[in-house]
């Protein structure tokens, strides 16, 4: 985003939180911080008066609210029709831009390491909440642009993103995540958290499934898939693409090796009690919700060549150099935040 404000084109950034704002943004003389939520309705007259031509989608409340499912829902599922409605009722908005999720194409257990989910595929219902809700979204996207065209009322072009991880320097070291990247990378030790510390103890060795795979999709990619779909002259209406670069996607032993680390062979079952014991016993401190242990036990791959073919796009890094590279826009970040 702050990359963007630094093209002439682009004469004010609104950018919606329900968090703070950070500091590097209070510098910026294009930025607009608005803090609310987007299930909230006290943000709708203050962006409708800039007038805003894109919109860009990607607030979501990822970890699951341990106990708060309904609030949760009301977030996210909620708060993206808000968004959404906002967008189609707004002449001014040409274009909105959403990040979907490939996890929403299900983690079952008759998938394969050799079978690569396209967008022509459907998306399958899940118990992981998070692709779920993310699922439930994207039909009531579609549902809406439907709506708008039998109007006659569409004027804006959709875009949908669906990332495999995002990762690099910015992600990895900017600001700490609890994630599985930086769960078996070690970052997560020196928190002064006993949560961390106990889980950074417990992956010593790599536990890895029969199955286990990952992809990565590096920030940089991403930003510029943003900038390709905002400022350009693109054909289409209603486009979905999958984004995860060409190359071979990260297995079990490539894991382990890029951490640094031992595999430890462990079975579906023993992922999914492991999953269960820590996401009661710390009330949802780690993020080991109702089926996300699938995730870790049925792969999910998918074909991220759509955006090359439709509009040229080239990706920057396979999945094992995002992972493992600090290289990038955000360099300088990692190389502060390691030191």
């Amino acid at each position: 985003m702050l990359r963007y404000g630094k093209r002439i084109n682009v004469k004010e950034i609104i950018c919606l939180d329900k968090e703070a704002e950070p500091e590097i943004f209070l510098t910026n003389p294009k930025i607009t911080y608005i803090t609310a939520n987007t299930s909230d309705d006290t943000w709708h007259e203050k962006v409708r008066s800039k007038n805003p031509d894109i919109v860009v989608h990607t607030a979501w409340q990822i970890r699951e609210m341990y106990g708060d499912k309904e609030k949760q829902w009301k977030w996210n599922v909620d708060g993206s029709q808000a968004i959404f409605d906002f967008a189609f009722s707004l002449p001014s908005v040409k274009k909105l831009i959403y990040f979907s999720t490939v996890a929403s194409y299900g983690s079952y257990p008759d998938n394969t390491i050799d079978h690569f989910f396209t967008e022509a595929e459907p998306f399958r219902k899940t118990d992981y909440l998070y692709a779920e809700e993310k699922r439930v979204v994207e039909e009531n996207l579609s549902n809406t642009f439907k709506q708008s065209k039998e109007k006659a009322n569409v004027g804006l072009q959709v875009f949908i993103i669906r990332p495999a991880a995002i990762t690099g320097p910015r992600g990895r070291y900017a600001r700490i995540r609890f994630g599985l990247q930086s769960a078996l990378s070690g970052s997560l030790k020196g928190q002064k958290s006993f949560v961390y510390d106990m889980v950074s103890l417990m992956v010593s060795w790599v536990p890895v499934t029969p199955k286990w795979l990952r992809q990565y999709v590096h920030e940089d990619d991403i930003t510029d898939m943003v900038g390709l779909f905002s400022f350009n002259d693109l054909k289409g209406d209603y486009e979905v693409f999958n984004a995860a670069p060409p190359g071979p996607a990260v297995l079990g032993p490539d894991m382990a090796k890029a951490v640094g680390k031992r595999m430890l062979p462990i079975q579906p079952w023993m992922a999914r009690l492991a999953f269960f014991w820590f996401w009661h016993i710390t009330r949802g401190r780690i993020p080991t919700s109702k089926g996300s242990w699938k995730g870790y036990s049925y792969p999910i791959a998918v074909d991220g060549s759509k955006i090359t073919k439709q509009y040229g796009f080239k990706y920057k890094y396979e999945s094992g150099e995002a992972f493992v590279k600090t290289s990038g826009r955000y360099e300088a970040d990692a190389i502060q935040m390691k030191a």
